[in-house]
């Protein structure tokens, strides 16, 4: 089901009586990136997809801040009486799920962070494309005038894998405005950077899952093993995987994500 809900586009997939995970997608991306995980998902839980401010079908929103964008997931699953929600973050995503640990913790039983870099100094020199794209003075220029085969070569340049990009997903990725882009990234990079995500976890005491891609072209895939240093972190190097792992490898990713959650959210 497809409907708008805090002023996001959210779409919920499974029994509704099923236990609870939240899907949240990373920049310059939207909640169909996940959809090759969905069936698997949707078979045990009740699936919970946001486009945030922004992206996707969202509207733009007034703040791009981390903290902000985490509080209008809060409202969200306040609105849907939903609590203790296993809650998994892609890329970005991780820092908003991380963030809304941090602010309220009564919503979020676990947390699973799929290709979140750690801290700045984690980041690689971005593919080529994305750095056309995303830098001024041609940044503004190229991206009004992205084709469909642009978009698409963009997003795969952040896999280490052929991966099929539907229709409606490059529809999203164009929906994304050159400014909203730049000032996202410029937000998380502060929010990372202010505070490392590993420090911000170990002080939650949640159980979490760190997934990344071995072969990731976005950031040091070693880097994972700072959250090694977080209580009740469990890390995952996924072999010959980019960093896209829910459409790289969505049978792996989904079968690691529902073990995980299968162990049980952190209860009041």
């Amino acid at each position: 089901m497809s409907e708008f809900l805090r002023g996001m586009h959210v779409v919920r997939d499974g029994p509704r009586q099923a236990p609870p995970v939240l899907l949240i997608h990373g920049s310059g991306a939207s909640g169909g990136f996940w959809s090759p995980m969905v069936p698997a998902l949707a078979a045990h839980r009740h699936v919970i997809r946001v486009d945030l401010p922004g992206c996707g079908k969202s509207p733009p929103a007034s703040s791009y801040d981390v903290p902000a964008q985490a509080g209008q997931v809060a409202a969200l699953l306040d609105d849907l009486g939903l609590r203790h929600v296993d809650t998994a973050g892609h890329s970005s995503g991780g820092y908003i799920a991380t963030a809304l640990a941090e602010q309220r913790p009564d919503l979020v039983g676990s947390l699973a962070l799929i290709s979140a870099g750690p801290r700045p100094d984690a980041l690689l020199r971005q593919p080529f494309i994305l750095r056309v794209l995303l830098a001024p003075p041609l940044g503004p220029l190229l991206w009004a005038r992205r084709s469909d085969a642009m978009i698409r070569k963009g997003i795969s340049a952040t896999a280490a894998c052929p991966v099929r990009f539907p229709d409606d997903v490059v529809a999203d990725v164009r929906n994304i405005t050159y400014r909203s882009m730049r000032t996202v990234l410029r937000h998380n990079i502060a929010y990372i950077a202010e505070r490392s995500v590993p420090e911000r976890l170990a002080a939650l005491r949640l159980p979490v899952l760190v997934l990344f891609g071995a072969a990731d072209p976005r950031w040091d895939p070693s880097s994972a093993r700072l959250y090694e240093a977080v209580p009740d972190a469990r890390v995952e190097l996924l072999p010959g995987v980019g960093h896209l792992p829910m459409m790289e490898a969505p049978e792996l990713t989904g079968e690691l994500l529902l073990s995980f959650m299968a162990t049980g959210p952190r209860q009041p």
